[in-house]
């Protein structure tokens, strides 16, 4: 398990200097607002937190996320429509 970092006063995806923060959906970083702004618009926002959610359920209180695809990027899926030969 990645132990996740403490608050600094840096952002640990952009770097930048803040006051306030708040947890990654996709990974364990704690990021400023304006990052957590880019990540509440990201198309695989749902998927993030639906992963999360069933992880948390299942009893994994240390899921370390799907992972920050970046802005542009998307997060991988497993391809359900695999053939079982």
């Amino acid at each position: 398990m990645l132990e996740p970092k403490p608050w600094a006063g840096r952002c640990q995806r952009c770097g930048r200097e803040s006051d306030s923060y708040t947890g990654s959906w996709f990974d364990t970083a704690l990021i400023c607002l304006s990052c957590s702004e880019v990540e509440l618009s990201h198309p695989d926002l749902q998927y993030a937190h639906a992963l999360e959610t069933e992880e948390v359920k299942r009893g994994d209180l240390n899921f370390e996320g799907v992972g920050w695809p970046g802005v542009d990027g998307r997060v991988p899926r497993p391809n359900a429509d695999q053939d079982d030969d």
